[in-house]
């Protein structure tokens, strides 16, 4: 089968978006930000950072920058202010912002060859110089990672979890049959380290 490494790599981007997306679906604003693990990792603030990676990996990188600054980002912004929604940032604003920079990173990526070199500013020296084909990579890996953070902590809000709406790529089973399930993992796992 012969396939066109950009748009598959474009689709698995478009893909990775959506899984992330989707977790914000259907909870509470006080759910959509609330930190669940110690280092404060919340689903708002996973989508706000995305959007933020997209607009530094295609816009700034390679000569098009998007139509505005993103205030969080830049030399006085407190560190880390791209993870977590401040309170005047709306669930509905931070998503549209996502919408509007990955629209335009599709069209840095449609308009550009995967050879296109570009800069990264932030990186340090060695490594800033990048392929359009390096960052799109990289990108994808980025939001495919925190796609995977965004499932954990919404099965941490309320049980649901999966790649899609449907729960696609796990197993069938009810409150019970999972509840049964992590009983039997947690004395595999007592049992793997007696001491």
């Amino acid at each position: 089968m012969i396939t066109d490494l950009k748009a598959d790599l474009h689709d698995y981007l478009r893909s990775a978006r959506a899984a992330l997306l989707w977790k914000l679906d259907g909870i509470s604003e006080y759910d959509a930000r609330r930190p669940l693990v110690a280092t404060g990792t919340n689903l708002l603030g996973l989508v706000k950072h995305c959007a933020t990676v997209e607009w530094g990996h295609f816009g700034a990188a390679f000569g098009r920058p998007f139509r505005m600054t993103l205030p969080w980002v830049g030399g006085d912004a407190e560190p880390d202010a791209d993870m977590w929604a401040a309170a005047d940032e709306t669930r509905a604003g931070i998503v549209e912002l996502y919408h509007e920079i990955s629209a335009h990173s599709d069209t840095v990526i449609d308009e550009l060859p995967l050879d296109a070199v570009g800069e990264v500013p932030w990186w340090p020296p060695e490594i800033r110089r990048v392929t359009l084909q390096h960052i799109l990579v990289h990108t994808v890996a980025e939001v495919q990672r925190h796609a995977g953070h965004a499932d954990i902590v919404r099965e941490l809000v309320d049980g649901s979890a999966g790649y899609s709406p449907g729960g696609a790529l796990l197993p069938d089973g009810d409150r019970q049959w999972w509840a049964e399930r992590r009983a039997r993992l947690e004395q595999v796992a007592r049992a793997a380290d007696p001491g």
